[in-house]
């Protein structure tokens, strides 16, 4: 029995993969980004698709409630547009430069000992151009977005524009289905997990979105709510900052390498409040 340890098994690390959300979780809300986004696509419904202005603002709402994106949800109710145009008028006109070279995050990530994978609702130019802003382009082994998710940009929209309900009653209005396939709905988990090869009992998804974790979490992810301290259900870890990833998860860490036994055991104390 005293050789008993000698032989052991290293132990299995819990997760083989990280799952990452971009916007409003590998960068702060007050980047200012998102809302500014918000207000473009209400441009866009106007100037493009001749939305009357005053009610733009109800729809969008209804629209991101009901399909998860606006642009999932025009494509449900019958707007007639192309894919790139929409992405290309959007993030042609995001202020990319509020964005700044996150070093302590770029750090972070690349000690960690596990693959690590984005999973966005936006397109691929806006992924790569917010990760360089970042200056984390080379931290992450694989980028589920857009086109990864819809990869024949089908642009197929129902014949006739279906008016949209007021808010307290889309929920009720049997809506149709989207032809877009984004988060936070199951079947954008399950193309993500077939093309990053994800193992959804092995993996860690942080996301800003409530509903996006709690999809994550119903399809059996571990979920981690980025920018709150609230531990809702479906959240297993909360943290106010992604920055505060080592104090909540040492355990990403605690992994050692058979090979040459190298240790990710260090510390790098970032003192900032979390709840985990």
């Amino acid at each position: 029995m005293e050789y008993k340890d000698q032989y052991q098994q290293p132990q299995t690390p819990k997760y083989e993969c990280l799952l990452f959300d971009l916007d409003d979780t590998l960068y702060p809300p007050s980047s200012g980004l998102s809302e500014q986004c918000s207000e473009i696509i209400k441009e866009y419904m106007v100037q493009k698709l001749g939305i009357e202005e005053s009610k733009v603002p109800e729809m969008n709402r209804v629209l991101y409630q009901n399909y998860g994106t606006t642009l999932a949800g025009l494509k449900a109710i019958g707007y007639n547009f192309d894919n790139d145009d929409f992405h290309s008028f959007l993030h042609g006109r995001l202020p990319y430069d509020k964005l700044k070279p996150d070093h302590v995050l770029r750090t972070l990530l690349l000690s960690l000992p596990i693959r690590k994978v984005i999973f966005s609702n936006a397109e691929e130019v806006h992924v790569a151009k917010g990760l360089s802003k970042l200056g984390l382009e080379d931290c992450f082994d694989q980028i589920i977005c857009f086109e990864t998710l819809n990869p024949n940009n089908d642009n197929t929209v129902n014949d006739n524009i279906i008016e949209v309900p007021s808010q307290s009653d889309a929920h009720d209005s049997g809506l149709p289905k989207s032809p877009i396939v984004c988060k936070p709905f199951e079947n954008a988990f399950e193309e993500a997990f077939k093309k990053a090869n994800i193992n959804p009992q092995r993996t860690l998804f942080f996301d800003d979105s409530i509903r996006n974790i709690q999809t994550g979490k119903l399809m059996g992810l571990d979920t981690v709510l980025v920018g709150s301290s609230h531990r809702a259900n479906g959240v297993d870890y909360a943290l106010e900052s992604i920055h505060n990833i080592r104090e909540a998860l040492p355990m990403l860490w605690e992994v050692k390498e058979e090979s040459g036994s190298i240790g990710y055991q260090e510390k790098m104390g970032i003192e900032t409040p979390v709840e985990a």
